[in-house]
């Protein structure tokens, strides 16, 4: 036996199986990346069967709320960019104070130069977060142990509460350093005749 071959013992078929139903999923989700309409028509399908699900059952609030947080964590990534131009200034003024050299004549990256938009999560990732995120809240609303009773109304006001005051910090940061997280308008065509 080499030492590159996998030890066979009680667990290897168990092992096989699981590395063939984990490419079996790869698979699935190479197959299905480039029909994003049809991908997130199929999470807010889900998210409405689970909404349904919450209504119908009058319970488990507590795994709605923990969703809804979860997913307005994902938004709030999505929207942001990658290189976040506030620390970009606060390194900038720091290497100033210590000493540093100034930019001179170049042109700066703030300024002159094009950056396009790269967001810190890809919208892949918040598509299969949110999906995952959402099927593990359908799962949790059958069982009694995640039905934990709490006042409703209080939760859904704290929810919009905090989604209104961290959407407004937002759309305050992307007036700031003017930048847009999704492309408006008509994209152009160079070296086109059309």
């Amino acid at each position: 036996m080499s030492s590159s071959e996998p030890a066979a013992g009680p667990f290897q078929p168990i092992s096989n199986q699981y590395y063939k139903t984990m490419r079996q999923y790869q698979a699935l989700l190479d197959r299905i990346t480039p029909f994003v309409l049809y991908r997130w028509l199929g999470t807010a399908g889900l998210l409405c069967l689970f909404l349904l699900r919450i209504v119908f059952a009058q319970g488990w609030y507590i795994v709605c709320y923990a969703h809804a947080i979860y997913l307005l964590n994902l938004l709030l990534a999505f929207l942001q960019p990658r290189f976040d131009p506030s620390l970009q200034e606060d390194l900038l003024a720091d290497e100033i104070e210590g000493g540093g050299e100034e930019m001179g004549s170049l042109p700066s990256a703030r300024d002159d130069e094009f950056r396009p938009f790269v967001r810190r999560l890809p919208e892949w990732q918040f598509w299969l977060s949110s999906t995952r995120a959402t099927l593990v809240a359908l799962f949790c609303t059958f069982s009694e142990a995640f039905d934990v009773p709490v006042y409703w109304p209080i939760l859904v006001m704290y929810f919009f509460v905090l989604f209104i005051l961290t959407m407004r910090r937002q759309i305050q940061h992307m007036i700031k350093y003017k930048y847009i997280p999704f492309d408006l308008g008509r994209k152009a065509r160079y070296g086109g005749h059309k």
